[in-house]
Parts: C-alpha cells; sequence; structure tokens
C-alpha cells in the first residue's frame, strides 16, 4: 500500500548580525594597541598572578587592576580541539586546532587557532609561537594564529630581538606602561549569527495561515489564553496546545516605540513606528510596524488592522481602522 506524502517540513536560512560599537578603558586599550605594535600585554593581579588577556577587575576580589605587564609571544598549549571544517571569517581557511596558550610570565591561558598540519601534530604541552598578521589594526586579529615551536630550535625556548617578541620561558614579565602612540580608543566587532529555522507544528501553521491572510493562534486547554504566535505549549502552564483559534484580523496598540536609526537593507525611511497589537481574542501582543498615520499621532489602545503586499506571506503592516481607541481597562493585562 503506498504511504501519502507528509506534510511539507519549513526551511529557511537566517541570518542575525549588527556592529557591536565599545569604547575601551585603559587596560583593553593598552592591550589592543599592543598587539598592534605586537607586544603582548597581561595585568598582574594583587596577589601576583598574571592574567592574559588582561581584565579591569579582578575576578577574584573584584578589585580594579591597573599594572600592566608585557608577556611572552611564545607559550604552551594546556588544551586543544580540532577544528576540520572552518567556518566563514574563522583565522585560518583549512583546518586547524583550537588551543588554550599560556604564554611565559602568563598564569591563565589565551584562547587562539593552531597553525598544524593534522590533529596528530597538536598535543597538550607543546611550545608554540605567536604568527603576527602581516597588517594589524589593534585587534585579537592582529595574531593571525599560532604556529608550532619558537625561534631557535623548534619546541625549545628561545629569544629574538624583533618587536614583540619572545622571552625565556617561565621568565619573569617585565612592567609595562601601557603607553603607545596613537592608542586604540574603540573597536567595532561584526557580530553574526547564519542558521537555518524549521519552524515546528504549531508555527508551521501559524505561517501557512498567514499565507492564507488567516491569524491563527493556540489555546491553552487549561487557563485558556490563546498563543499568537503558537508555541505548541503554554508556558504558563505547561501543557501541549493543540485548539486552533483565529483571531483578528484587527487589534489594539498596547505599546509602541519610535524608529529613529535607519537599519540596514530595510527600505523604511524614519522615523516609523513599532508596536505590540493584541489581536482581537488573542491572549497576548504580537509586534508589528504602524503604517498609514504620521508617527507622532500613533498611541496606546489605537486600533488597527493589517495590510498585506501583494504576494506577500505576513502583514507588511498594520494601519488605524477608523474605530474608536480601545479602552485602557480591555488591554491593560496584554501590555
Amino acid at each position: 500500500m503506498a504511504g501519502s506524502a507528509g506534510p511539507e517540513v519549513l526551511r529557511a536560512p537566517l541570518v542575525v548580525e549588527f556592529p557591536f560599537t565599545r569604547s575601551l578603558g585603559p587596560v583593553q586599550s593598552a592591550f589592543l594597541t599592543g598587539l598592534r605594535e605586537r607586544t603582548v600585554l597581561g595585568v598582574r593581579t594583587g596577589d601576583g598572578r598574571v592574567l592574559v588577556p588582561p581584565v579591569e577587575y579582578d575576578p577574584v576580589t573584584a578589585e580594579e587592576i591597573r599594572d600592566l605587564v608585557e608577556v611572552g609571544a611564545t607559550g604552551t598549549v594546556t588544551t586543544w580541539a580540532w577544528n576540520p571544517a572552518p567556518r566563514r571569517d574563522q583565522p585560518l581557511d583549512r583546518p586547524f586546532a583550537w588551543v588554550l596558550v599560556q604564554l611565559d610570565g602568563a598564569d591563565t591561558a589565551l584562547l587562539h587557532a593552531l597553525d598544524a598540519p593534522g590533529p596528530e601534530a597538536v598535543h597538550s604541552g607543546m611550545r608554540v609561537r605567536v604568527r603576527w598578521a602581516a597588517e594589524r589594526t589593534g585587534a585579537i586579529t592582529d595574531i593571525a594564529c599560532f604556529e608550532p615551536g619558537e625561534p631557535g630550535e623548534p619546541g625549545e625556548p628561545g629569544e629574538t630581538d624583533e618587536p614583540g617578541g619572545t622571552r625565556e620561558a617561565g621568565g619573569e614579565p617585565a612592567a609595562h606602561s601601557g603607553r603607545f602612540d596613537d592608542p586604540v580608543t574603540g573597536i567595532v566587532a561584526a557580530a553574526r549569527l547564519d542558521y537555518t529555522y524549521s519552524p515546528g507544528r504549531a508555527q508551521s501553521a501559524y505561517i501557512n495561515g498567514l499565507s492564507a491572510r488567516r491569524t491563527v493562534g493556540e489555546r491553552c486547554p487549561s487557563c485558556r489564553k490563546v498563543y499568537v504566535p503558537p508555541r505548541g505549549a503554554c508556558p504558563t502552564c505547561g501543557v501541549a496546545t493543540e485548539e486552533r483559534v483565529e483571531v483578528g484580523p484587527a487589534g489594539t496598540v498596547t505599546t509602541y516605540c519610535i524608529v529613529n536609526i535607519k537599519a540596514k537593507n530595510l527600505d523604511i525611511e524614519v522615523p516609523y513606528v513599532y508596536a505590540h497589537i493584541a489581536l482581537d481574542g488573542a491572549g497576548l501582543a504580537l509586534h508589528g510596524r504602524i503604517g498609514g498615520i504620521p508617527y507622532d499621532q500613533v498611541r496606546m489602545g489605537l486600533r488597527v488592522e493589517p495590510v498585506w503586499s501583494e504576494g506577500g506571506r505576513y502583514p507588511d503592516h498594520y494601519r488605524p481602522t477608523g474605530e474608536p481607541d480601545a479602552d485602557y481597562e480591555t488591554y491593560k493585562e496584554l501590555i
């Protein structure tokens, strides 16, 4: 007997990314500027430990620490893991090892990549040295990676007179002022997550409903709250939800914010309004953009309805219905 095909499994590639901008205090500024100058700095705590990478507050006592020291650009692998398939923007474009390296003079380990021909060439206790990037800007990527051995005989302590070179294994770290010309005072780190999303039964029904211009939630059999979008289970009662309930299409603005910063790849002129909207019959609010009204006229209690673009699988935005504003008592529990 021929079996029937199951429902289509929905999948979509998603990317979440944003630039994270932060200013640097004196310790982090010195550390990153030092990398640009091929100098590795750590910080000494009150009990004499040297932390690399440096931190601004002692993780044990919470005291502020500013005592900078220079450590070696060679060290010892304390532990490692082989990465057979590097991903985009990782330090090397070929298989490599992630290693924790305790640099000479440091009491903690630094995480970075080790360029090795294969996992058989890596072991805890092996001696490694920094490979500096050809172009350095004041970032952790100024260390291109680590490589096996040291100047001179591989695997043995060595010396170099190059800037930011190694010092003898186990040598005492040297005090450093942390002062450099043109110090790095801030960084922009690009945060990005690529993943494939596959919704479950409840959210697949919700997405398929939207493509038919219907908003479908699920009701909890215990508390009777209707969840939109549905989650497949009630987070309050902890029981599965299966009863499907169509809500809306109109709803009420419960809270909102005015967006004044234009988002990358989003063709919407600022300012515009994003709001939480409690659709009629729903037990919690979803979010959507408000259009068809000046941004400074959007308000709590405003009655709105969805506007669908041609061929769209979800509402493009919500616009006023022209009804009187909802009374606060009718939506206060949904804020």
